[in-house]
């Protein structure tokens, strides 16, 4: 972001949440902007009852009910990382506090994000689930070029949902908040632990619920390292995977992971 204000350019995101954000900002002054809103789908277990969730199966938790993604980012939607890793990403894109960024979960996943201003005035970027739309928004911008196949249908949208997340459900929300508060090379370990466990699930070699408890475990033993130099970010993710891996090892040798029938 350094280089970005020192070459007077915009960095354009892609990501759907920050491209509507991006979008919405459009409408005032940076000054003006109480707080940020990303939307979360809640993924496939918003409404799971907490005792099940420790035997989901991968195929279960690969299975999005809006959005085709690929195997890590399906997991991370699951366990809502991704919504901690996006707000780790707001912050920094668009020199907001940590404390202006909320994150509400939105099943329909129809309101990309919003950006509230002082005035009380919410703007939100809506659009349908498909990541064409903030790709040629980037690849086109600052004009809008027109588009046939990418389109709201609004005769099939019925309802907006929005609830609060629940923290026991989505703890690693929570540990991404924190692993931003304290900065340094948290949020780096963050990321290599969520990778190394969301692995060991995937092969069946660690519960869902594990997952979380691997992270937190980790950004605890993590030591609090400053980031000077592409060296020390790759130091502090190698020692964050060495620990990772010694998390997986021993929730491994305490618990069975559950297997899909047949399995």
């Amino acid at each position: 972001m350094a280089a970005v204000k020192a070459a007077g350019v915009d960095l354009l995101p892609v990501d759907s949440e920050h491209n509507a954000i991006h979008q919405c900002l459009h409408a005032g002054r940076r000054e003006e902007v109480r707080r940020l809103i990303l939307t979360a789908s809640g993924g496939p277990f918003r409404e799971t009852p907490l005792a099940q969730m420790a035997g989901v199966t991968p195929e279960q938790a690969l299975a999005h009910p809006n959005w085709r993604m690929g195997q890590r980012i399906s997991i991370d939607s699951a366990t809502l990382v991704n919504k901690g890793f996006e707000l780790i990403e707001a912050h920094w894109l668009f020199g907001v506090r940590p404390d202006q960024i909320d994150v509400i979960v939105h099943p329909q996943s129809t309101v990309h994000s919003m950006v509230e201003f002082v005035d009380g005035s919410i703007l939100a970027q809506l659009g349908p689930t498909d990541m064409r739309m903030p790709i040629q928004y980037a690849l086109t911008y600052p004009e809008r070029s027109a588009s046939n196949q990418i389109r709201l249908h609004w005769e099939k949208l019925r309802r907006l949902d929005f609830q609060k997340v629940s923290r026991r459900r989505f703890p690693c929300l929570r540990l991404a908040r924190e692993a931003l508060r304290e900065g340094g090379a948290q949020p780096c370990a963050l990321n290599a632990a969520d990778e190394v466990a969301v692995a060991a699930f995937l092969e069946r070699r660690l519960p869902f619920t594990g997952i979380a408890q691997v992270i937190e475990n980790v950004l605890e033993r993590m030591p609090r390292l400053a980031l000077g130099s592409i060296g020390d970010v790759l130091a502090a993710d190698g020692e964050a995977r060495r620990l990772a891996q010694e998390e997986v090892t021993r929730q491994s040798e305490q618990v069975a992971v559950p297997h899909q029938a047949g399995s």
